[in-house]
């Protein structure tokens, strides 16, 4: 879940870093959130080796897009599906600023942004095509839309607020659901490696590992459906 269009609000830490005013966290890594993406979402799901045609990415917290685009950089020419929960979408002029602190991503992200600013802002979906990647951008909560889905992820980017600010979006009974919606051999990474999401994820089902996080972070966690 992350902050903006509903009326959450943000602060500009530095200038450049969208902090949520709602949950009084930023949207990405304060240690190069492009290179914490790759590290971690991509790279913790062994993305983008495993990609193929069809291949299905599924991720809580949609934000300002960036794991989207990073994922968009790494696709070979393989049709993927990507689909995001996210309870409070950003406006457009909020993510084109966010993303200029990351010119890699900026320079991939114009038709992002004309196809976010040209969406319904009060729909209940936005579909956007990327090149190789459909993406799939569900509003909502998602303790009530992730049940409804009808998709299975073969990999999952759990990237909402840290579970102290947002514990909503890291409760057993959600990621039950994780759990639920990934396909057999399906893996998640997440930048957290809080004791009781990884006790949760593995009563989900996961076999879980603790890994080295990306910079000053320990540990994240990463894991594979049984």
């Amino acid at each position: 879940m992350t902050g903006g269009e509903q009326g959450a609000g943000l602060d500009w830490r530095d200038g450049v870093i969208p902090v949520s005013q709602r949950f009084d966290d930023p949207y990405f890594s304060l240690n190069d959130g492009l290179a914490e993406t790759r590290h971690v979402f991509l790279a913790g799901n062994d993305l983008p080796a495993r990609l193929r045609d069809g291949f299905q990415v599924a991720e809580l917290g949609f934000g300002t897009g960036l794991n989207l685009l990073a994922l968009l950089i790494a696709t070979p020419a393989k049709q993927v599906r990507f689909t995001s929960f996210e309870a409070f979408p950003l406006p457009v002029a909020d993510i084109a600023r966010a993303l200029e602190h990351f010119p890699e991503a900026r320079a991939v992200a114009d038709d992002f942004l004309r196809q976010w600013g040209a969406a319904n802002p009060e729909a209940g979906q936005r579909i956007l095509q990327l090149g190789p990647i459909t993406a799939e951008i569900i509003i909502g909560d998602a303790r009530q839309s992730l049940p409804a889905w009808q998709g299975r992820a073969d990999a999952w980017f759990l990237d909402g607020f840290s579970p102290a600010k947002n514990p909503e979006l890291w409760s057993p009974d959600l990621m039950a659901e994780v759990g639920r919606h990934t396909a057999p051999a399906g893996t998640f990474a997440t930048y957290t490696a809080a004791g009781h999401v990884r006790r949760a994820l593995a009563e989900a089902g996961f076999i879980v590992e603790r890994r080295a996080g990306h910079g000053r972070k320990r540990h994240m966690t990463t894991g594979t459906l049984r």
